[in-house]
């Protein structure tokens, strides 16, 4: 029988900071689906000054929830994606935007804008931290493409924010 040292790090301890591509490409998935869900949603719902940009945010998150559905299903990336790797620092934060906010039947444009740039900048913090620890291939290129894509939104987002919220003007 094998004596465990206490302060050791174990084999199910490894596990849990381990992930294979399959599960990211998996997790990355649900999140825009649950983001184009959330932002389809809120569309009757925000005032017009932003239905327009909820509209657009819906589209996007489609795109990419396309981009990466296409890509776990390719053929020529099938070994790959069993590919483990060490879980990144910013996993915790981005799992934690699948949980979605109430923001109730006629939600404010702040609170709705405030939501969407906490999520794009977790996205872009993500997918960041993905593209630099994936092995060079389709999966690294794709996790490049949606942080430079998030950091797009995010910024976009940032100045529809300043105009509409703290300058009180119309977007």
């Amino acid at each position: 029988m094998t004596r465990i040292e206490e302060g050791t790090v174990h084999g199910i301890d490894r596990l849990r900071g381990k992930t294979t591509l399959r599960e990211i490409l998996e997790v990355a998935t649900g999140f825009e689906a649950s983001a184009r869900d959330f932002y389809s949603a809120l569309i009757p719902k925000v005032s017009k000054r932003i239905r327009y940009l909820v509209e657009e945010l819906a589209a996007e998150e489609q795109g990419h929830f396309d981009l990466l559905n296409n890509l776990a299903q390719r053929a020529d990336i099938a070994e790959q994606v069993k590919t483990e790797m060490e879980r990144t620092a910013s996993d915790s934060k981005f799992s934690d935007c699948l949980h979605l906010p109430n923001l109730g039947e006629q939600p404010d444009d702040q609170a709705v804008l405030q939501y969407a740039m906490g999520r794009e900048h977790a996205a872009m913090h993500h997918y960041g931290e993905l593209a630099n620890t994936t092995p060079a291939g389709p999966i690294r290129d794709l996790f490049q493409y949606l942080a430079s894509e998030e950091t797009k939104h995010k910024l976009e987002l940032e100045k529809i924010y300043y105009a509409t919220i703290h300058r009180g003007g119309g977007v």
